[in-house]
C-alpha cells in the first residue's frame, strides 16, 4: 500500500520585511493587478499588512482591498466572506422587498440584530438616482449599506474597524464639496413669485400714492422684485396703474 506523498503549497506570502519590499515591487509591474496597485509597490505593501491582520493572503487582499480617494477599505463580498468565515458568526441573512434591503445578523452569544436601507433613506442622503450604480443597480446599492451598517456594528472586531468599498465611494470628495460650495455660492437665491392676491391688495392704495405724485411705478416694481419674482403680465399691471394726464391734474387739484 503505497503512502500519498504530499507536495508542499507554494506560497507567494512574504516572510520579513525585506521580502514584503521585493514582493511589492514585482507585483506593481504586472497588469493583471488591479489598477489601483499599478505600478504603486507602497500601496501593495499597505493592502498586504492590512490583508495579514484580517486573514487574506496577500492575491486574496490585493483583491478584496480596494484604494479610494486614498483611504483603504474591503469590497462587500470579501466584508461577507470574512465574516461568515469567523468562529463568531452564527448567520447573516438578507433580504429586499423592492424598497427596503435588510441585513440580519448574529454573533455567537448574542441576540439577532438587523439593519435596514430604504430608497427614502437613499433619498435623504442624495444617492437616490445619483449617476453611477445607484441609477443602475439600486437593489444591489441598497443591500451593501444595510450589510455594511450591520456587519460593520456587530462585527467590528472581525472587520478591524475597515470601511466597506460601496460606501465609501458614496463619500463626496473634498474637492467635490469644494466645487458644490462654489456652485451655491455663485446660484442666485431664488425668490417666490408674487402673489396675485397681494397686487389686487395693493392696486387701489398704489394708484392713489401715483396719482399724488409720491411714487411712480418704477419704484413700486424695485421694491417688489427685492423680494419677490413678478411676472410679465404683473408688470403691465403695475405699470398700468399711473393716470393719464388728465387724471394726473385732477388728483392734483
Amino acid at each position: 500500500m503505497s503512502e500519498l506523498a504530499i507536495k508542499p503549497i507554494f506560497s507567494l506570502a512574504p516572510q520579513n520585511l525585506e521580502d514584503a519590499l521585493k514582493f511589492a515591487d514585482f507585483l506593481s509591474a504586472s497588469d493583471i493587478v488591479p489598477k489601483d496597485f499599478q505600478r504603486k509597490p507602497a500601496n501593495i505593501l499597505v493592502a498586504v499588512q492590512w490583508g495579514m491582520e484580517l486573514g487574506l493572503q496577500p492575491m486574496q487582499a490585493m483583491q478584496s482591498i480596494a484604494v479610494i480617494n486614498g483611504r483603504p477599505s474591503l469590497w462587500g463580498d470579501a466584508v461577507i466572506a470574512l465574516v461568515r468565515g469567523s468562529p463568531l458568526c452564527e448567520y447573516v441573512y438578507e433580504s429586499d422587498d423592492g424598497e427596503t434591503a435588510t441585513c440580519r445578523v448574529k454573533r455567537v452569544g448574542e441576540d439577532e440584530q438587523f439593519r435596514t436601507f430604504s430608497m427614502t433613506d437613499a433619498g435623504q442622503a442624495g444617492l437616490k438616482g445619483k449617476q453611477g450604480p445607484w441609477s443602475q443597480y439600486p437593489k444591489r446599492m441598497r443591500q451593501m449599506r444595510a450589510r455594511s451598517f450591520a456587519l460593520r456594528d456587530v462585527f467590528p472586531d472581525v472587520l478591524r474597524g475597515m470601511p466597506m468599498a460601496e460606501e465609501v465611494q458614496d463619500i463626496p470628495t473634498e474637492r467635490e464639496l469644494n466645487q458644490t460650495h462654489a456652485r451655491q455660492a455663485e446660484e442666485p437665491k431664488k425668490l417666490p413669485a408674487y402673489p396675485d392676491s397681494k397686487l389686487e391688495e395693493n392696486a387701489d392704495k398704489w394708484r392713489g400714492l401715483i396719482a399724488a405724485g409720491r411714487t411712480n411705478s418704477d419704484n413700486i416694481l424695485s421694491t417688489i422684485t427685492s423680494k419677490y419674482t413678478v411676472s410679465p403680465e404683473q408688470i403691465e399691471r403695475i405699470r398700468a396703474l399711473a393716470p393719464i394726464e388728465g387724471e394726473a391734474t385732477n388728483a392734483s387739484a
